[in-house]
């Protein structure tokens, strides 16, 4: 099995620096200080990663078979 590279900005690279996070919070050995912010990073990753869904969830939906039975893509009705 081949190792895929995970791309920075991907939602599977914030999902796993999120589950990171977590894992450290959870231990309970982290600095007050640390905590905090580990946990305002991690609050900022769900929202990013919150939006990204959505607008994956559009875009299936706006790919998806309309009334007449034709295909809509949005880049081609972005015109």
């Amino acid at each position: 099995m081949t190792a895929k590279k995970v791309v920075k900005n991907s939602l599977e690279y914030s999902l796993k620096r999120l589950e990171e996070i977590v894992e450290s919070l959870e231990k309970g050995n982290v600095p007050l200080d640390d905590a905090v912010s580990l946990y305002e990073e991690g609050v900022k990753i769900s929202k990013e990663c919150a939006e990204k869904l959505t607008t994956a969830e559009l875009k299936i939906k706006k790919l998806s078979k309309e009334i007449e039975g034709k295909f809509s893509s949005p880049e081609l009705n972005e015109e």
